[in-house]
């Protein structure tokens, strides 16, 4: 008889037929973007290879769109084991492990060489993260690249250059972001991927971080007038499974699902580009695009420079650490 050990967790159904027990395992996973999303699209095909692999003995059922957790609750949901696995933005564990927020620092890794690096599995900087991140009770299985971070506005006056957001509240998702926000003399506000269309219609912020592939996913397009291509921080989302459930697995179902899990992350991480490129093309006729020049894009490095020293008084050892392998690669 096949057991799995998982205490409490309520994903996981036990049949059994003519005198054998046979287990079927089902790990449900929150996603907080819709499946139409590249990200979306990337846990799906994770889905059907584990399913194809595993004969069905492993099904894994996606809940989109944040229907069972907002993406701040996703570490705590599955570290408790509330949710078997679940996908979050990296600095939403930024609670128990600062150092997360490393991709988010302005212009750490500033070329898309230099944030490949820097996510690839067994990287120095996921070397120093992805434990950390496991002693949370979830351990990391593959990084999901979002691309860079831009910028946008609603109303008369584009944000162009950090003088442009002084007074204003503008969306962040992040204490790094959010330390950004206040070096270029705005107001963060601190509110999930899913929350924003609304809160961009309503007023309640007048400016938003987020990503380009999330503009059209999310249709921000129809609320908002501006998209800045600022490009200063990189959205990495994580997918996590809570750590016991990890260990109930049979060795062939956890090498099963590490292998579909190391696909899917580089399939995303080669193509996120081009999808970039396409969420571009998508909105060139629906939101004024603003590309910055090198001499803007200067004066937005300036100005955000006092992130790093935060960022490190902030996630310690680790922090400096990472900051230094960043200056080797």
């Amino acid at each position: 008889m096949k057991k799995l050990l998982l205490g409490l967790l309520a994903g996981v159904t036990l049949s059994s037929f003519s005198g054998f027990a046979q287990a079927e395992t089902t790990l449900r996973l929150t996603l907080q973007l819709p499946l139409t999303h590249p990200l979306g699209q990337n846990v799906a095909s994770f889905k059907e290879e584990v399913e194809r692999e595993t004969n069905g003995e492993v099904k894994i059922e996606i809940f989109p769109s944040a229907q069972l957790f907002k993406d701040k609750d996703v570490p705590q949901a599955v570290a408790s084991g509330a949710i078997e696995m679940g996908v979050a933005s990296l600095t939403r564990f930024v609670g128990t492990v600062p150092a997360v927020d490393a991709f988010y620092v302005p212009f750490l890794f500033d070329s898309s060489d230099k944030i490949k690096a820097a996510a690839a599995p067994g990287s120095s900087i996921r070397k120093i993260l992805d434990p950390a991140i496991e002693e949370t009770g979830a351990k990391p299985l593959w990084y999901q690249a979002f691309g860079g971070a831009v910028v946008l506005t609603k109303g008369d006056k584009p944000i162009v250059v950090p003088e442009d957001a002084k007074g204003l509240k503008i969306r962040s998702f992040g204490a790094t972001i959010s330390d950004t926000i206040e070096a270029i003399g705005a107001a963060p506000t601190i509110m999930s991927g899913s929350k924003q269309f609304l809160a961009y219609q309503n007023g309640t912020v007048d400016a938003g971080m987020t990503g380009i592939t999330a503009v059209q996913s999310r249709k921000l397009y129809e609320v908002m007038d501006y998209l800045t291509l600022t490009n200063h921080a990189d959205i990495e989302f994580i997918v996590v499974i809570n750590n016991d459930v990890w260990k109930a697995l049979s060795d062939s179902e956890r090498a099963i699902i590490s292998k579909a899990g190391k696909r899917v992350e580089e399939e995303l991480r080669t193509s996120i580009i081009n999808k970039e490129n396409a969420a571009r093309e998508f909105l060139a006729d629906k939101i004024k695009i603003i590309e910055l020049t090198d001499e803007q894009r200067a004066v937005w490095k300036k100005s955000t420079a006092s992130v790093v020293k935060a960022y490190v008084e902030r996630a310690g050892a680790r922090g400096q650490a990472i900051v230094t392998e960043a200056g080797k690669l």
